[in-house]
């Protein structure tokens, strides 16, 4: 089974950011109803004076306030599906797995389209909290664990924070330069561990395009 990450690593840019701006553009109140808050947490993240989850948490906050989620994904996809990099659909195969922080209520409608399985963050949208946590770097280890999935023939992300999945995998790629470009993932030197660690410590891995 071949495993992927989907922001940066099949898709060109962070789906929840421009999903986002997508249902700003469509419910332009959302840019005074939601953009500042938004803008406050970065701030306030920034600052460390709030967490990742709760940065993440509130960046996701546009999906409680939109009345017609389902139509927009679909428009938001049928324009930006085409943004899929085309390396993988020259090997995509039927027991892919795409796993993302994302949230799967955004991941899951590209993935049926590529007719492959999706795991993302569960975000609730009439709440807007995390039914579970944040699906990101350890966390996606332990979701595997959990769920007795097969091993990992080949893994592919963009970000060095899933290299605790890499290091399950048979063999792992490193995709860079916009989702374009696959590299064999890095060895594991003191410098290396250094960026891990923080990237796993931060929490956060933006992709704007």
């Amino acid at each position: 089974m071949n495993v992927y990450d989907f922001d940066g690593t099949l898709y060109d840019t962070d789906c929840s950011i421009s999903f986002g701006f997508w249902c700003m553009n469509h419910h332009p109140k959302l840019w005074f109803t939601y953009f500042p808050g938004i803008i406050m947490s970065f701030i306030k993240y920034k600052l460390k004076m709030i967490p990742n989850y709760r940065l993440q948490r509130e960046l996701f906050r546009y999906l409680t306030l939109i009345d017609d989620f389902d139509e927009q994904i679909e428009r938001y996809w049928d324009k930006n599906e085409k943004r899929i990099a085309p390396w993988y659909l020259a090997q995509r195969k039927p027991d892919d797995l795409i796993i993302s922080a994302s949230p799967i209520c955004i991941i899951e409608p590209i993935a049926q389209r590529l007719g492959v399985r999706a795991v993302g963050t569960d975000y609730n949208r009439t709440y807007g909290v995390f039914l579970d946590n944040l699906m990101y770097a350890k966390e996606k280890v332990r979701y595997f664990v959990d769920h007795g999935f097969p091993k990992i023939d080949n893994f592919y992300s963009d970000s060095l924070a899933d290299t605790p999945l890499a290091l399950c995998a048979e063999k792992a790629y490193l995709v860079t330069d916009g989702a374009s470009k696959v590299v064999d993932w890095p060895d594991l030197d003191t410098e290396t561990k250094a960026v891990v660690k923080r990237k796993i410590d931060t929490g956060w891995n933006i992709h704007l395009k």
